[in-house]
């Protein structure tokens, strides 16, 4: 399998939480090969930013020549851009890739406040917004820009961040030239570490679109990323702290994940014990039926009561981005499921199936309700 080769246009963040350090970290946790045109220098943590050094601009163009001569690209990612006169000259350079999808995130105030592109440079965003196949502000970036439609006459698709809307749930919309494509919704995850948020979203989409996928699908899995990464928060500095690219793990990915196997006990209170003594982590406790464990690589293991004194076998389950399409692909091929795929009260859609020598198969979805469901255990 080929690996998608992904261009991010972006400065630097000091403190790893931003920028193309979190590009990087995105790109790559997603199965992407992450190359970098760095466009400004910055000296910044999770409480400000201290000073910023724009590269010159023939110097940014230089590394964005140097990896498309050699390596080539399947998608572009743009973020903090540095000046009026790089944004017009990457825009120049990336109109001759035929083809090749670009992401560009206006990237225009810190999660901390500060400023990072002046009036020059954002008036020059017009140049990017024109062959950008999306565009992802977030709502006071849309507002500077001049709203959706201001975006979309140019051509491309806006992607409108919610998170800086008020209430409990945060909208992502997706609009075209011709209105409304498709919006999300999810609970607002309650942290202050979210530096980065942008930054990661842009170049996991960009890493999906180079993948191959389709815009909605690459938003989807990427906007399933971010969330992952925000949950997995490893607390950093006494501010905005970075999020946990690092821990996610098995959660994306092509379909057919395994990361998950069930096998019976007839006592509950010692299985746990055993596997809690093995150094697994438990995440779910719902005594006497169920347990769930966490491994250091993310899989997970899980015990289920079983009444009868013969023990042994296991169910295995595959995670699928889209379930009914593979199990209606199987299907076609000749594998027979127990039916079709059903929704569970645990937050799982699943389809069962039986292989040749006897032993259970699961494909299923579950988004975030795979390792953080309500009731997970924390600590």
């Amino acid at each position: 399998m080929s690996i998608a080769r992904i261009l991010i246009i972006a400065g630097s963040d000091s403190g790893g939480g931003a920028g193309i350090q979190a590009d990087i970290k995105a790109v790559t946790m997603l199965g992407g090969h992450a190359m970098t045109a760095i466009t400004a220098i910055t000296a910044q943590n999770t409480q400000g930013v201290q000073g910023v050094h724009p590269v010159p601009t023939d110097m940014v163009i230089a590394q964005m020549d140097s990896v498309i001569a050699d390596i080539g690209v399947d998608a572009v990612k743009i973020g903090m851009i540095g000046s009026a006169e790089t944004a017009a000259a990457v825009a120049a350079r990336l109109a001759a890739l035929d083809g090749v999808p670009i992401v560009f995130d206006p990237v225009m105030v810190a999660t901390s406040g500060s400023t990072l592109a002046d009036g020059a440079t954002i008036a020059a965003f017009e140049k990017l917004m024109r062959i950008a196949t999306v565009t992802t502000p977030n709502l006071p970036e849309l507002e500077a820009l001049g709203g959706v439609a201001a975006v979309t006459r140019l051509g491309g698709a806006v992607l409108a961040k919610g998170g800086h809307g008020a209430g409990n749930v945060l909208i992502d919309r997706l609009h075209g030239p011709d209105g409304l494509v498709r919006e999300w919704s999810d609970p607002r995850i309650d942290t202050p570490h979210t530096h980065g948020t942008g930054c990661t979203l842009g170049s996991a989409i960009a890493c999906g679109l180079g993948q191959g996928r389709s815009l909605t699908d690459a938003i989807t899995v990427a906007r399933r990323f971010v969330r992952m990464a925000l949950r997995e928060a490893p607390g950093l500095g006494g501010g905005h702290g970075p999020m946990g690219h690092q821990a996610v793990r098995l959660d994306e990915g092509p379909s057919l994940r395994l990361n998950q196997v069930t096998i019976g006990s007839n006592d509950y209170a010692a299985s746990v014990r055993f596997y809690r003594l093995l150094g697994l982590r438990q995440i779910v406790d719902a005594a006497p039926h169920y347990a769930r464990f966490e491994t250091p690589g993310g899989a997970t293991l899980s015990i289920h009561a079983q009444e009868s004194d013969v023990l042994g076998g296991a169910s295995v389950y595959f995670e699928c981005d889209d379930l009914d399409g593979t199990v209606a692909r199987l299907d076609g091929l000749g594998i027979a499921f127990d039916g079709p795929p059903v929704d569970q009260r645990w937050l799982w859609r699943e389809a069962w199936t039986t292989d040749p020598g006897g032993n259970r198969l699961c494909l299923f979805s579950a988004g975030e309700a795979r390792r953080f469901p309500p009731w997970r255990i924390e600590g």
